[in-house]
Order: structure tokens, then sequence, then C-alpha cells
């Protein structure tokens, strides 16, 4: 009798171009297996908007295995060691998993040692074949996007037909006995507006790849869809960034083929320093705001009560969806470290809490990327002005939609209002701000 194999998932929730699953496929029955595991990520246990997009995920691809033969099992507690229990109650003759780049996944890999094969499916190319000159991770942009372009990206593999559970499967958790979803109250009402798992990845990718003729314009206009909104289906891996990038073949998808090689870059970075998420990777130029003061115009910013419309409509469709549009990212995270003097690593941990989509590398590179900490980061004088942000990308219909206090303003009153009812005035004004910024700069 054929022995089963095993599959532990992480942020690779798909069956399609999944290198890890097809390879036990071929060897005959397994059992995928998902370990919710909160202690061994440490400070980085995934926040609550990812708790409610694992819920979702985990129903949708334990009704694609169930529907194609397969199984799901589902377990808690720390990763390496329940991997390896579940392997010995199976018998199982492999264990196998896609890599991934965290410090926590990469030492609960190798607490598994030779009984674990990996697998590359969460990149582009594999890191190990990027590397620099003297062999070590790129830790600037240009030369890793140079080294990318010069290998070619694999075909994707399309998902069995058909897969095999062994007859004998291991006991498993109930998905809804984790308390995933927030309950009362239920802060999540507005997450309705996306659709967890594979086929909704793929529902994104088709939609996106008929419009992506525009993305470089579209993709800087809050007001307007036009963006791809597969970033949460690309975190949780739902579909593979190679599935993506040969799906998008055009030269108008140059700009959005470079985001996927940002993605890459941030693994990257990871690979350079594991504590990217906490350590500066460069003197800081400024030091941050600290007591009552920066605490309140923290909480301030959480809640969208700036008396910044554009920052305060971003930071409300975070709450409000799990989500915040990239530009509108941007300049809310830049007001919070150079506006507001406030440590770029607070905004960090609130996005990671908030986001949908909050992945490791990417929330830790371009945190440090604003504030000009970064290995590869804009430099600290460089301070984006809200109000022009917000006149150059048109975000009016953006900002009524959700800072409803504005709504009656016409198309130039909205980004600086005045005197509104209900609405904040500015915590700081612009001009002071930078004059603040740079005369503390080096202090």
């Amino acid at each position: 009798m054929t022995r089963p194999s095993l599959v532990w998932l992480r942020q690779d929730l798909r069956l399609d171009d999944q290198p890890a699953i097809a390879a036990a496929a071929d060897g005959g029955p397994f059992v995928a297996l998902y370990v919710l595991d909160d202690e061994t990520p440490g400070e980085w246990a995934i926040g609550g908007a990812q708790r409610w997009w694992l819920h979702h995920s985990l129903a949708a691809l334990g009704g694609d295995l169930e529907r194609r033969g397969g199984a799901l099992v589902l377990r808690r507690g720390p990763a390496a060691k329940i991997v390896g229990q579940v392997a010995d109650e199976m018998g199982a003759s492999a264990i196998h998993a896609t890599r991934h780049y965290e410090s926590w996944w990469r030492a609960a890999e190798a607490a598994l040692g030779d009984r674990l094969e990996l697998h590359e499916g969460d990149t582009l190319v594999p890191l190990d074949e990027l590397r620099s000159g003297a062999g070590k991770p790129y830790r600037i942009y240009g030369p890793f996007h140079r080294a990318l372009s010069a290998h070619s990206v694999a075909e994707p593999v399309p998902a069995p037909a058909r897969l095999a559970a062994p007859e004998r499967r291991p006991a498993s958790d109930q998905l809804q006995d984790w308390g995933l979803r927030p309950t009362c109250p239920d802060w999540a009402k507005g997450f309705s507006v996306w659709g967890p798992g594979e086929a909704g990845a793929l529902a994104h990718l088709e939609r996106f790849a008929a419009e992506a003729a525009d993305y470089a314009r579209r993709r800087d206009l809050p007001s307007e869809v036009g963006t791809s909104n597969l970033s949460a289906h690309l975190h949780f891996g739902e579909i593979s960034p190679r599935r993506v990038w040969h799906t998008l073949t055009s030269e108008d998808s140059a700009k959005f083929r470079k985001e996927l090689a940002w993605r890459d870059f941030a693994r990257s970075a990871i690979l350079a320093d594991p504590e990217i998420g906490n350590r500066d990777q460069r003197a800081r130029r400024v030091a941050a705001r600290e007591g009552r003061s920066a605490d309140s115009d923290f909480r301030a910013w959480t809640r969208g009560r700036t008396g910044y419309p554009i920052v305060d409509a971003g930071m409300r469709q975070l709450w409000s969806t799990g989500w915040m549009h990239n530009r509108v990212r941007m300049i809310a995270a830049s007001f919070l470290v150079k506006h507001l003097l406030i440590d770029w690593r607070r905004g960090a941990i609130w996005f990671w809490d908030t986001l949908v989509d909050a992945d490791y590398g990417n929330n830790s590179l371009n945190w440090q990327w604003i504030a000009g900490t970064g290995i590869d980061s804009q430099p600290w004088q460089r301070m984006m002005a809200p109000l022009v942000q917000s006149r150059k990308f048109g975000a009016a219909d953006y900002i009524r939609r959700w800072v409803p206090e504005l709504t009656e303003l016409d198309d130039e009153a909205i980004h600086e209002p005045n005197g509104v009812r209900n609405y904040p005035e500015p915590l700081i004004g612009h001009r002071a701000a930078r004059e603040r910024a740079l005369s503390r700069a080096g202090s």
C-alpha cells in the first residue's frame, strides 16, 4: 500500500501552480495541513483583518480540495511540532511545503530537517538565484530588478484534476471553533467587498487583465478602480505570482510586473535582515516624538481625524474594508512619519493588524522607504504634501465616499475644507510640519 504524504500549507492556499501539492499528488494520496500558529511568529502572529480573510480562504480551499477528492486538516499550535506530529500519525512518506522567507517560517522549516521537501512557489524566481556580486541578497531594488529580468519566470503548472486522500485521515479542528471572525461588534461588515479564495483571486486577475492597459495612469487615482485588487490574494497565496506574470504579458503590463518584482525584492530584503520589521536599515534623521501629544496625534491618525481629507479618507477606508488605495497608503504613512514625527513602527504595527494584505516583507520595506530608514528608500527631505497629492490625483470623489462630513463641498474646496461642522482642524499645517521636520533632521 502506498504511504500517504503530507502538504504543509501556509501562505499558499491554492491548487493552481502549487508545486507542493503537485509533488504530493504525483506520489498518490496526501493530506493538506494548515496549522494556525500564533506562537512561532511571536509578535508577527497574523492580525485581526488577516484572520477574517484566513477563515474564508480556508473554507474555500477546503471545498476545492474535497471536490477533487482531497482533504484539508486543520490544527492549532507551534507549526513545526504539529506538522511532525501529523506526519507521524499518518505514517507520511514525505512532507511537502512551499518555501517561505520570514525568519520564523525558516526556523520552523529548519526544525523539520530532512523530513521536509521544500518547493519554490512564493516568488517569481528562486531567490537563491538572485544574489549580488558578493553572493549576498540585494539591498537595492535597481540591481535586483535587473538580475530578476535576466531570468525567465517558469510557466505555472495547472491544478491537478483529481486528488486522492488516504482512507484514514488525521483528526481535524473545526474552522468555526478557531474564532477567526469578529462577533460583537462585527467590525468586518465592510469586508464583504472581498471574495477570499482561489476563485476570487482568478476572477480579480481576469478583470484586471482586461483593464491593465491603463494601469500605469489609473493606479494613482483613488477615485477609480484602477488597481489589481490582488494584493491580499497574493499574500495568502490564493494565486501564484507566476500565474499573474504570465497572464499579464502585454507591454502595457510592464508597470504592474515591476510591482510583482518589488514583492520579490521585499522577500530578498528579509533575507538581508530578518529583523526588517523592527530595525532601521539606516540611521534615522529625526527622533520620533513621544508622550501624550504624540499618542493623541496617533489616535487621530488611526481614526481618520487628522484634518487632512485625503489622509482621513484612507484611514477610514482601511478600517471599513481592511484595505487602502496604494497612493493613499503612501500619503497616510508619510503624514504619520514626517508631519507628526511618529515612529514608523507604530504605523507598521497598525497596518499589520488592520490590513487584509499585511505582508511582513512589503509592509516593513514600504514603511521604511517612506521613513527614509530603509535599505532602498526615499530621502528624509522628500515630504509628501497631502493637499497637493489630493488635487493632483483627483481624490474628490474618494473623499466624499469615506468622509461624509465633506460630501457637500465642491471638487476644489473638498481637499482643504475650512470650518466644516464635525470635521477637525488640521493637527498641524503642512508648512509648519515641513519646517519642524527639517529643523530636527539629524537630532
